[in-house]
This record gives structure tokens, C-alpha cells and sequence, in this order.
């Protein structure tokens, strides 16, 4: 069966680029034709705006023999260029992108299901236009529709109008089968979308560490200068005094798995380069111990076998990881405050035992693969 996916945007954001190839690549295993629906990163006005201007340099340099910096120079393509470079080439080489700058229902000549998800894909701060996510653009087309593992992000429908509810309630009765990320989302679509939606796990945690581990390998990556593993993407002080004391207290040295540099845009672009979803990878997995603030650092640290803290971050979806901390009773890793993590630093900074979170990951991973199966094949 030919499947599209639709997710977020796939650019810096390593748990979305992951749990996009981890989704792609179990509906590949069970033999279906996959790509993931992608819009070209400039319209055709950027390029017209674009040549334009290198005429204009090439006047100026040839004909009124003035100086120019750089006849191609295109200041938001480079940069995006060198920062993304290393995430680039992991979406070019494992991504089977479908790119199309108009999403309308002439796509549905080309494809017979399309998966909605996963990630914070029903959130509209981080999408320009939500319905689109409810397959607004097919709406009167005879193909599968699918949701798995959609992410409000929030326990509520606050970045919603009226009319957006009401539509999307509309859309969401269209689809075949809807399962959601989180918990309270399954209330959000039986309460507000009319909707029964069943709640499943991210499509990284379908794949297996060693499924993982094979993405790295054999690669080029190297092991962290640490054994304490800091994945922060919200810094603050709050945050960096809890770092201080975890490494105190296991004797660990913090190794910040982001560069503080990367998002300072003063800096020249090379010092921005985000590193490779490989390295990404292979630093979680050589971690001693891992704190977080992402849902998805949580994900690899359970996938990986880590003792890890999280930490509480409102601003990104704190409803997705206590959802996904209650669902293997693992609520304890989950901390707020400095003041929060003294209280609690014994629980906290004990190792799990993982043999009981896989036996409960087991059970869900067979539950949506089956989920998978019976819903597009219907």
C-alpha cells in the first residue's frame, strides 16, 4: 500500500527527525510503499527575489566595476545550510521525503492511506494551519485516513478557536482509526472532537536500541567528554544548579549535549552547526546518567537503558511526558525545581530497573503494531 506521512517540519529537531524515521521505517517493515509529505523551504517568490538581486550584483561587479561580497549570496539558504547540514544529511540519506508546495486532494491519486503523526502535530502554535493536519485538503476523497500517536502537546484546547475546534471535530469523525500520544489527549478528542481515539506509544519507542545503534555504529561519531549527559533545550539557572548537584552527588562530569553557541545568532554560521542525529545518538548511549528537559532525551534514555532526571519544561508539552512517565510508572524521574530535587535526590538518582519497563514496553509496542496493521489494512 502506498502510505504518506504527515509530520512536523523536519530541521534541527532530533526527536522529531527520529521518531518520523522510526514511524517510516515500521510501516516499511510491514511491506508498504512510505513517504513523508515535505513543502520546498522557499517559494518560487524567494527565487525570483533571489535572482533578481544576482543580476543586480553582476551589473554591479562587471559592468560599474565595483566591489561585491558574493554574487550568490542568499543569507537565510546559507545559513540554514550550514546549520542544518549535519540533520540534512541524515533526513537526505534515511527520509523518503514527498515534496509538494500545494496540498490538495490530487495527492490522494498518488497515495491510498495517509498517516497523520506523530509529534505535536494537532498543536497550533507550531503548525500554520492545523486543519491541514486533519486532512482538511482530502476531505472528499475515498483513502485511508489514520492518526497515530497525534500530540495535542497541552492537556488542553486553549490555542484553538471555536471555529477550529468545530471544524477539526468534523474532520477527526472522517478518519478510519485515531490513536493519540497522550493520555489526556484521548479526553480532549472524546469531550471536545466527539472522537474515541486510543492512546499509543511515540514511534521511536516501536524501534529497539539496536535498531538505533546501527544508525551509528559505523559511522564517524565520537564518544562525549563526559559521562553525565545534559540535554537542556530551555537553559536557565534552575536547571544549571540541578546539573551541579546531580554531578556532585553520582561523581559525574556534565557533558551539554547542545552548544550554547548554536542558537546565538551573532556567532559565524560554522560555530552553529548542530551535530549529526548519529552523534546525538551515540552520546545519549555512551551516557552514564542523562538529564533532560525533552520529551523525546526521555524517550532515548529509556530506549538506551539510562537513569535519567527530567526536567519539567511547560513551554515544550510538559503534558507529553507525564503521560509518557505514568504510562511505565517511571513518575518519579520527574523533577521541577532545585528546591524539588533536594527533597527528592535519593529517589531520583537511583537506577531503574529496566527488565519491568520493557515488559511493560513490549506489551504496548505489540499493541500498536497490531494498531498499524488492522488500521490501514482495513
Amino acid at each position: 500500500m502506498r502510505i504518506l506521512i504527515l509530520t512536523l517540519p523536519l530541521y534541527v529537531n532530533y526527536g522529531g527527525i527520529l521518531q518520523c524515521y522510526a514511524l517510516q521505517t515500521v510501516l516499511e517493515r510491514m511491506g508498504h510503499d512510505v513517504k513523508v509529505l515535505d513543502k520546498p523551504l522557499y517559494k518560487r517568490s524567494y527565487y525570483i527575489y533571489w535572482g533578481v538581486a544576482i543580476l543586480k550584483r553582476l551589473i554591479k561587479k562587471f559592468i560599474f566595476r565595483k566591489q561585491v561580497v558574493s554574487i550568490l549570496y542568499a543569507p537565510y539558504q546559507i545559513e540554514r545550510n550550514i546549520v542544518q547540514k549535519n540533520t540534512n544529511r541524515f533526513i537526505k540519506k534515511y527520509i523518503r521525503k514527498y515534496t509538494k508546495q500545494t496540498w490538495n486532494s490530487s495527492l490522494a491519486r498518488h497515495f491510498d492511506a495517509f498517516v497523520v503523526g506523530s509529534d505535536q502535530v494537532w498543536r497550533p502554535a507550531y503548525v500554520t494551519d492545523v486543519e491541514k493536519f486533519f486532512l482538511s485538503f482530502v476531505e472528499d476523497v475515498d483513502v485511508i485516513r489514520m492518526a497515530y500517536a497525534a500530540s495535542f502537546g497541552l492537556d488542553n484546547l486553549s490555542e484553538y478557536n471555536e471555529s477550529e475546534i468545530q471544524k477539526c471535530a468534523s474532520l477527526l469523525k472522517k478518519f478510519d482509526a485515531v490513536s493519540v500520544r497522550e493520555d489526556t489527549a484521548v479526553n480532549l478528542c472524546k469531550e471536545y472532537l466527539g472522537v474515541d481515539a486510543v492512546q499509543m506509544l511515540d514511534p521511536t519507542l516501536l524501534l529497539t536500541a539496536d535498531d538505533y545503534i546501527k544508525l551509528f555504529e559505523n559511522g564517524t561519531t565520537v564518544p562525549p567528554d563526559g559521562n553525565l549527559l545534559v540535554y537542556i533545550l530551555d537553559k536557565n539557572k534552575n536547571k544549571e544548579s540541578i546539573c551541579d548537584r546531580l554531578a556532585s552527588e553520582r561523581n559525574l562530569i556534565p557533558f551539554w549535549l547542545d552548544s550554547p553557541d548554536e542558537d546565538n545568532k551573532d556567532l559565524p554560521f560554522e560555530r552553529r552547526t548542530k551535530m549529526s542525529v548519529e552523534q546525538w545518538l551515540r552520546s545519549l548511549y555512551d551516557a552514564e546518567f542523562v538529564l533532560t528537559d525533552s520529551f523525546h532525551g526521555c524517550v532515548f534514555s529509556i530506549i538506551f537503558h539510562k537513569p535519567f532526571v527530567v526536567i519539567g519544561n511547560t513551554e515544550r508539552g510538559l503534558t507529553r511526558v507525564i503521560s509518557l512517565l505514568n504510562l511505565l510508572d517511571l513518575k518519579e524521574r520527574l523533577v521541577h525545581s532545585n528546591d524539588d530535587f533536594v527533597l527528592r535526590k535519593n529517589t531520583l538518582l537511583s537506577n531503574i530497573d529496566y527488565s519491568v519497563v520493557d515488559a511493560k514496553l513490549l506489551v504496548y509496542r505489540e499493541s500498536a503494531l497490531n494498531f498499524l496493521k488492522c488500521s490501514i489494512n482495513r
